[in-house]
């Protein structure tokens, strides 16, 4: 059976959830399913197993936690799991973790996210107490079924995540035994951004009669036309979303913007963040009354607002004329709702243009984003302190400017005229313009945002979540760059903005032009262009980084020798 993603209409009570569920889903601001929730959680709550395909940000985690919710008749009792989520990282471990304890206190429910790094101690002892979902890396789920202090004997589903990450970082083996030792009756449940065949081999030996789906595939899409809106994306970590939102509208200064969130709940915190950096920004989603709805597009309307934090159903449906700008805080859920977002500007020939945030393990969805609209959506680097200060002086020159050209300057004549009895009238000019800069937030005191480069947004290919520091396995350069060595690394507190600081600082090169970052203990690697490798080792001989002189030179490979 195969199910491709619908535009059908659906709530989360259509799909058979209990009121428990919902009442916890209402809370959290979820306000509709996303596609792949729609097709996946009727039949894995009927106990179908599932293959489906599915990038992260599209909703995934909730389409097999809240089935396996469902399912779970008595939580709290006994002490085996009767749910194990296999995961290829410890990050996504947490992350997952997380969902399936938000969406299941209500229940009672207990997690326990089992990676490799954490005291093991502290697992044994949840173990022994008794849990009901285990979400783990497969290494350290392997050690424990070997310690026999993981029990499988109740297991009713299992859920491999990201089957085709955890095969790349070599797992192959780990999966087939972790299964091997799981009841023959359970529900297995597997998803994967890609469907290459070894996924196929394992849906075949392990799944019976699955449900397949397909979300973000470009067939399933009918390549849909984006309108002629500049976009571009930003690589953010988590942490770092609104500081890094609050520096694109600084530099960006919309007209009006939209900026779209996935729940209530995150409207509201964002929009209480976004007037907490002084933008006079709206919240506008389904838990808001009609009227409120109404008063919140008149203030935007009548320029009283500038940015409206919306979810897309609240969204749908608006037209507003100044519109300039749209964000997306998370990317969207689906492809066709990036098409549907952004297109919201650059109507009847005006100029918009559309951001992204991408967080680290977002990345695939907006390739897949790219792949159903046939157009390149840039990843820019994020601006930095400097182009913030720069984009600050810039504006307080052109309201100056403007200011000049006006004709009501008389009533000042007074003060520079004694002013210049004392001072000279380049310095009376020089403290006006602190002052006019300073009033309009020019002052403002900014940390740097911490760079992600595109190889380290997840965990880098060929390098198992389990292994031991320094273990690697090896990846050519992508192509047209060599890879250098730098002999400092965490253990001297260097970080991506560090590295690539110094080489843009010494070199010809600037920060777009470097590419995969890898940090370790007690060194570093970087790609740059081929044909500046030489130049940079040349320029950071004389250089310090974190006050400590490098070493620099191209790498070598497991054999001794350089890469080129």
């Amino acid at each position: 059976m195969t199910m491709k993603e619908t535009g059908s209409e659906a709530t989360f009570a259509d799909l058979g959830l209990r009121s428990e569920l919902l009442d916890v889903l209402s809370a959290l601001g979820y306000e509709e399913p996303t596609p792949i929730q729609k097709a996946a959680i009727p039949p894995l709550v009927q106990g179908r197993d599932l293959l489906g395909q599915a990038a992260t940000g599209t909703g995934k985690t909730a389409a097999f936690a809240l089935p396996v919710l469902q399912r779970m008749l008595h939580p709290g009792d006994g002490t085996g799991p009767v749910a194990l989520v296999l995961v290829p990282t410890r990050e996504l471990a947490v992350q997952v973790s997380e969902a399936f304890h938000r969406y299941g206190r209500i229940l009672g429910t207990r997690v326990l996210p089992i990676y490799g790094g954490a005291p093991i101690g502290r697992q044994l002892q949840a173990l022994k107490r008794g849990v009901d979902v285990v979400v783990a890396t497969p290494g350290r789920a392997l050690d424990h079924i070997g310690r026999t202090t993981l029990n499988l004997e109740g297991l009713r589903t299992v859920v491999l995540d990201e089957a085709d990450e955890m095969l790349d970082m070599g797992f192959a083996d780990d999966i087939e035994a972790i299964l091997a030792a799981t009841p023959d009756d359970r529900q297995t449940v597997l998803f994967s951004a890609t469907l290459p065949p070894r996924i196929d081999g394992i849906a075949r030996r392990h799944l019976r009669d699955p449900v397949r789906i397909e979300m973000g595939h470009p067939a399933a899409e009918g390549r849909q036309a984006t309108p002629l809106v500049e976009q571009s994306a930003y690589l953010v970590a988590r942490a770092h979303k609104p500081a890094a939102l609050g520096r694109l509208l600084d530099i960006e200064a919309p007209t009006a913007a939209i900026i779209f969130c996935r729940t209530r709940e995150e409207v509201d915190q964002l929009t209480e963040a976004m007037n907490g950096r002084g933008y006079r920004a709206e919240a506008l989603h389904g838990g808001m009354e009609q009227e409120q709805r109404d008063r919140v597009m008149s203030r935007l309307r009548a320029g009283t607002a500038d940015l409206l934090v919306a979810t897309d159903v609240a969204a749908r449906g608006l037209d507003i004329e100044q519109l300039t700008h749209v964000v997306n805080y998370n990317v969207p859920s689906a492809p066709e709702a990036y098409v549907h977002r952004i297109g919201r500007v650059g109507r009847a020939g005006r100029e918009g243009a559309a951001l992204t945030l991408v967080e680290p393990r977002e990345h695939r969805m907006l390739k897949a984003i790219e792949r159903v609209t046939k157009q390149r959506i840039p990843v820019e680097r994020l601006p930095t302190v400097a182009d913030l200060h720069a984009r600050r002086m810039e504006l307080t020159r052109a309201a100056l400017e403007e200011c000049l050209r006006q004709d009501d300057l008389e009533p000042f004549h007074v003060v520079v005229e004694s002013l210049a009895d004392e001072f000279d009238l380049m310095e009376v000019a020089l403290a006006a313009v602190k002052l006019a800069h300073e009033s309009s937030g020019g002052a403002l005191d900014e940390e740097e945002i911490p760079e992600v480069a595109p190889r380290t947004m997840e965990k880098r290919r060929g390098q198992r979540e389990d292994a031991p520091e320094g273990q690697r396995y090896p990846r050519a350069p992508a192509g047209g760059m060599a890879r250098l060595f730098f002999n400092l690394g965490r253990r001297a507190g260097i970080r991506p903005q560090d590295l690539v600081g110094a080489i843009a600082g010494e070199s010809s090169l600037s920060g777009r032009d470097i590419g995969a970052i890898e940090i370790a203990e007690r060194f570093s690697l970087v790609e740059v262009p081929q044909a500046a490798a030489n130049e940079v080792i040349a320029a950071l001989r004389q250089a310090t980084i974190k006050g400590r002189k490098p070493i620099v030179r191209r790498e070598r490979d497991t054999h001794g020798r350089r890469t080129r």
